[in-house]
C-alpha cells in the first residue's frame, strides 16, 4: 500500500491496479498513466455552480433511464489506440458530472466506460487540464458531449463529438439557454447556473 503521495515516482506511468493500492489524502487522476493532481478542495464558486447544473440535469433525468454522477466518481478509461483486447485500464478521472445512459457502464467502484455527457468546471489551475488533456481523452473515448464551464468568464463551451471528432458547437454565456445535444427536449437556463 502506498500511504504518501512522495511515494509516488511522477516520471513514471501507471495503470489502474496501482491506482487501486493508494490511500492517501490527495486527490488525484490517471490520464494515461500520467498523475494528474487535483485541487485539495473546490473554490465555493465552483461548487455552486456544480450544484445548480447538477439540479437541473437531475429535475430532467428523473424517471428517465439515463444517470447523472458527480465528483468524485471514478470514471475508468481504456487506450482506445491499444489493440490488446485485455489492456490494462490506465486512466481514471472524476469528472465534475458525469451522465451515464448505458446503465452497464456503471459498477460499485464507479463505471468503466465513456459517459454520453461530461461537463468539466474550470478551476484555478486546472484550466490546461480540462481544455487539452481531458479535451483529447473524452474525444478518443467517445464522450458524445463535453461542456466546460468557466466561472471566471460566466460562460459555458460546448462540443459536439461528429464523426470521432469534437465540433465546437458554440460558447453560451449567462442569460443564455443551453440545449443539451444528447437530450432534443432539454435545455440548461445559464443564468440559474450563474446566479
Amino acid at each position: 500500500m502506498i500511504t504518501d503521495i512522495n511515494q509516488l515516482d511522477l516520471t513514471k506511468q501507471y495503470s489502474y491496479a496501482d491506482y487501486l493500492t493508494w490511500e492517501f489524502e490527495e486527490r488525484l487522476e490517471l490520464i494515461k498513466g500520467w498523475i494528474w493532481k487535483m485541487s485539495p478542495a473546490p473554490l465555493a464558486k465552483h461548487q455552486r455552480i456544480l450544484f445548480k447544473l447538477s439540479i437541473q440535469i437531475g429535475n430532467y433525468l428523473e424517471y428517465k433511464s439515463c444517470e447523472a454522477f458527480t465528483a468524485p466518481f471514478d470514471v475508468r478509461l481504456k487506450d482506445t489506440r491499444s489493440t490488446q483486447s485485455n489492456q490494462p485500464i490506465i486512466s481514471v478521472v472524476q469528472p465534475d458530472i458525469a451522465v451515464f445512459c448505458d446503465k452497464t457502464k456503471i459498477d460499485e467502484k464507479g463505471c468503466l466506460g465513456a459517459p454520453d455527457w461530461i461537463i468539466e468546471i474550470l478551476s484555478p489551475g486546472n484550466s490546461k487540464k480540462e481544455v487539452k488533456v481531458k479535451y483529447k481523452l473524452y474525444e478518443e473515448n467517445g464522450v458524445r458531449e463535453y461542456w466546460i464551464v468557466s466561472p471566471e468568464y460566466l460562460s459555458v463551451t460546448v462540443y459536439d463529438l461528429i464523426n470521432d471528432a469534437y465540433v465546437l458547437r458554440d460558447v453560451y454565456f449567462d442569460g443564455d439557454t443551453i440545449p443539451v445535444g444528447i437530450f432534443p427536449s432539454f435545455s440548461i437556463d445559464a443564468s440559474r447556473v450563474f446566479a
